[in-house]
């Protein structure tokens, strides 16, 4: 496809406003001038004439941008005064041109005020908090007292017996012939959700069928109540006794600093 004289128009027109904008920012550094000059010939120039009209209307759009961006927002440093002693520093004159941005008088005069990295981090987990406890609405109580009552609650699911799927494998491990010779490993296929468990607590058949569909209703409430199931209020019973242990035993401690403080 060939390229239209209006494109390659387009074209010439955008390297030469680069090539005006460079020499008007980097004005009386010819070496940084040179090297930019250098750097946009070798990245942004093509090596053939170019067959693509698509991509060079995007070269020509990126080299406009880097001129926006060196017009606007780039300024020149640019030395005043040498240090006449040991103590004395050198000063520098920024050469802001008419085309540099500036902010106004109201945000140069008062600018915000700066904060604290204490403040930003409180600031942030303030909005993670927030953002937490909006996005999971469901999620589990925090306290124990809280969490048990949640627990009371809530909805059992139902294990139907067409739901399942059943089968009995041999026994394995300790137990002698009752165990390693019968069938009593009972093992269960939840369809729905695709669960197994498997039983082989006792040596009766019957009995590893019922514990089989207890363990497997325990891992469905788990599933369908995250936190909320029987397994997750022994896990909160357990964390809520260590917590208390841990206060005691600091309370104790600081009893005993006292009178040793008394003393």
């Amino acid at each position: 496809m060939s390229i239209s004289p209006a494109l390659l128009a387009s074209a010439r027109s955008a390297y030469r406003t680069l090539l005006r904008v460079s020499t008007t920012t980097f004005a009386g550094d010819l070496e940084v001038q040179r090297a930019f000059r250098a750097k946009i010939r070798t990245d942004l120039l093509p090596n053939a004439p170019p067959s693509d009209p698509q991509a060079l209307e995007e070269k020509v759009k990126v080299v406009q941008e880097i001129a926006d961006v060196l017009r606007k927002n780039v300024v020149q440093g640019v030395k005043v005064e040498q240090p006449s002693g040991s103590g004395a520093f050198e000063r520098y004159k920024v050469r802001i041109t008419e085309h540099t941005e500036l902010g106004t008088n109201e945000s140069i005069k008062d600018p915000p005020p700066l904060e604290s990295s204490r403040s930003a981090r409180k600031r942030a987990q303030t909005c993670d908090s927030v953002a937490a406890s909006s996005n999971d609405a469901s999620a589990p109580p925090r306290y124990y007292s809280q969490l048990k009552k949640a627990h009371k609650g809530r909805v059992v699911p139902e294990l139907k017996e067409e739901d399942i799927e059943e089968a009995f494998v041999r026994g394995s491990g300790p137990g002698g012939q009752s165990i390693n010779k019968t069938e009593n490993n009972v093992q269960l296929l939840h369809k729905p959700t695709g669960l197994r468990v498997a039983c082989q607590e006792t040596r009766s058949l019957s009995q590893n069928r019922k514990l089989a569909r207890r363990i497997l209703l325990e891992k469905l409430d788990a599933l369908r109540n995250p936190g909320l199931s029987k397994q997750g209020l022994r896990k909160a019973r357990q964390l809520e006794r260590e917590r208390r242990r841990k206060k005691k035993a600091k309370k104790q401690a600081a009893g005993k600093e006292a009178e040793k403080s008394t003393a």
